[in-house]
């Protein structure tokens, strides 16, 4: 059986996701946007091991040369941008990809091994591993029998 943590809030962060996709659709292509350069927000998902945190981030058609990964203050920081090259001998009709700057934070939930972070890039997808600290990782506890 398998305990899942509960995190309190983790329907208002669905929410706030679901808000921010929702503006970023509706700003796409706003007056002063033509070229589709802005800041963007990329997907990301986080999910839990015994010994490691994993962060994935949909970054597709990036070079990795432009990302750069951080952790600091316990926070992960994912930023880079993705330029807006444009074909010059075509006319432009629709732009609807992200290209610009782009950034994601987040504050890391258990202490993790600076120095044996690992991130790697395939497939348009960055995956960081983030090593948990020698004491956050769960400890099996052998339970002796008493003498009756």
């Amino acid at each position: 059986m398998n305990l899942v943590r509960w995190t309190p809030f983790h329907d208002m962060t669905l929410l706030q996701n679901q808000m921010n996709r929702l503006f970023d659709g509706a700003m796409q292509g706003w007056p002063g946007e033509a070229n589709g350069t802005r800041n963007w927000v990329p997907p990301a998902d986080i999910h839990e091991t015994d010994n490691d945190l994993v962060v994935t981030a949909d970054l597709p058609g990036i070079d990795p040369k432009n990302i750069d990964v951080r952790v600091e203050n316990n926070v992960l920081s994912i930023t880079g941008e993705r330029p807006f090259e444009p074909v010059e001998s075509e006319n432009i009709h629709r732009v609807e990809r992200m290209y610009g700057g782009f950034a994601r934070s987040f504050t890391l939930s258990t202490p993790v091994q600076a120095d044996k972070i690992q991130a790697t890039y395939k497939d348009g997808v960055l995956r960081i591993s983030l090593p948990k600290a020698e004491q956050a990782k769960p400890k099996r506890i052998q339970v002796a029998a008493a003498a009756a």
